[in-house]
């Protein structure tokens, strides 16, 4: 129970920390979102296949620049903790590229007549 805990904690002080770039990414996904919703013909099926190629392209693009960026490499991954975490840094990453690229692409995307 400790280790659930501590690990809401560490999310919660990541928050406060970085709660003025958390602000901007929700304003710009309620703003997309809004204008998709808007805008007729929106094509939200074409929208989930770009999201999702766009998505593994920023996840896989950040598994491996993510250990450079801490002057470090993926061969100094040792543990499979080390590994876990560089996944889940780069899923946190994809999902982030995701929600953000879904109302983009449904916004440029129109719907076949």
């Amino acid at each position: 129970m400790y280790e659930i805990w501590l690990m809401l904690n560490i999310v919660w002080e990541t928050l406060l920390a970085a709660w003025p770039w958390a602000l901007v990414f929700l304003v710009c996904f309620a703003l997309l979102v809004g204008a998709a919703l808007r805008r007729r013909g929106s094509d939200w099926r074409k929208a989930w296949r770009f999201a999702l190629i766009g998505a593994v392209g920023v996840g896989l693009l950040s598994f491996l620049a993510l250990p450079s960026l801490t002057q470090s490499s993926l061969g100094e991954l040792r543990y499979w903790v080390d590994w876990l975490a560089l996944g889940g840094l780069a899923a946190g990453f994809a999902a982030v590229a995701a929600l953000l690229l879904l109302p983009l692409a449904a916004l440029l995307n129109r719907q076949s007549a």
